[in-house]
This record gives C-alpha cells, structure tokens and sequence, in this order.
C-alpha cells in the first residue's frame, strides 16, 4: 500500500475511532450530568460539543508534544488526571441527585466552560496510548498532527449525537418533572457517581 493511500484509510479509522471513543462509559456518565440538568435540545448538542472541542484541544496539544518534541505524559500523571476525572464525576453527579441546576439564562461561554474542561481532561488521560499509536503507525509529523485532528472531530461529533439522544426524552417531557424525568436525572446521576467511585478504586489496585 502506498502512503497516498495508506494515509486517507489511516484518517478514516481515526474519524471511526473517534466516533467510537465518545461512547465510553465515563465520557457518557460526564455529559450525561450536564444533560440532563437542561431542557433544550440546542443547548445539550452544545454539551457534547464543547466537551469534544475540550477534548480534542487536549489530544492536539499532547499529541504534538510527542510528535514534535517527543514528550510522553508519565504514568504517574496519566494516574492522577485519572483520579481527577473520577472525581469530578462524583461531583457532578452528586450535583444532579441533590437537584443542583445551572441557571439557564448562563451566556453561552459560561454554559460550555465545564463541558469544555472535563472534555480537555478525558483528552489527556487517554492522550498517552492515542499518541503512542500515531508515533507507531504514521512517519509524517503532520500527517500524526491531521490524524489526531480527525481523530478529534470523530470524537465531537459522536459526542454530539451521544448527548442529543440523552436529551430527547427531556425535550418530549417538555420539562415537566414527570417521573420520566426525575428517573433519568436519578439514573444520569446515579451512574456518574458510581462509575466515579470505581474508577477511584480501581486506580488504587
């Protein structure tokens, strides 16, 4: 195979990755809690996307930083941006269990820091082995730099679509707090906590 084609075939399995990695428990747990605290069906599209700009911006800059200057994230540091991932997962779904709302008249660049934040956090525990494969499978830094770029993209728009499906049965309700609602709050918030408490164990095994 050729690195004209093996390049077009290298993005497409990044975009598909990316697709895929937006649908991973803990990144679900996480938008999941921003979701389901809004009615608007815009507004929780705006979730996903600006936890995937965040998280695409983290992959892009630690990804370069191996490209380029060959600087890898140590395992210890890849550990405790774990943790601080488990724990805000706690947090938030805390958040949502003791029914604390964002207000909804929040501007836009308020309303996208957290999302934006935890996405850049995801993006730099799992920088670490998504880097390592595009050092392993692409010889062009640029071309490295392109995949991680798809790659994120791939992510943003999974994310995208992962939290439009969450936010459906809020629209339908039409905000009510129906038993519906207050399920999925409860499930959406149950879950984050959880997932956050395991990984925390689990890190320390």
């Amino acid at each position: 195979m050729t690195a004209d084609t093996s390049l077009p075939a290298a993005l497409g399995i990044g975009f598909l990755l990316g697709l895929r990695h937006a649908t991973d428990a803990d990144h679900i747990a996480a938008v999941a809690t921003f979701v389901s605290r809004d009615r608007s069906l815009v507004r929780s599209c705006l979730v996903g996307t600006f936890w995937g700009v965040g998280h695409t911006a983290a992959l892009l800059t630690a990804g370069m930083a191996t490209i380029i200057f060959k600087l890898t994230i140590s395992p210890a540091l890849e550990k405790t941006l774990e943790i601080m991932v488990a724990l805000i997962l706690i947090v938030l779904g805390g958040q949502v269990l003791l029914g604390v709302r964002v207000p909804v008249h929040q501007h836009v660049r308020t309303f996208g820091t957290r999302p934006f934040f935890v996405g850049l956090l995801h993006g730099l525990t799992g920088s670490a082995a998504l880097t390592l494969f595009v050092l392993a499978t692409i010889s062009s830094p640029l071309a490295g730099v392109l995949y991680i770029v798809v790659f994120g993209v791939g992510s943003t728009i999974g994310m995208l679509a992962v939290s439009s499906v969450i936010a459906l049965p809020f629209v339908f309700t039409g905000g009510r707090a129906d038993h519906l609602t207050t399920t999925i709050r409860t499930v959406a918030g149950g879950a984050s906590v959880v997932l956050g408490v395991w990984l925390v164990w689990t890190s320390h095994g």
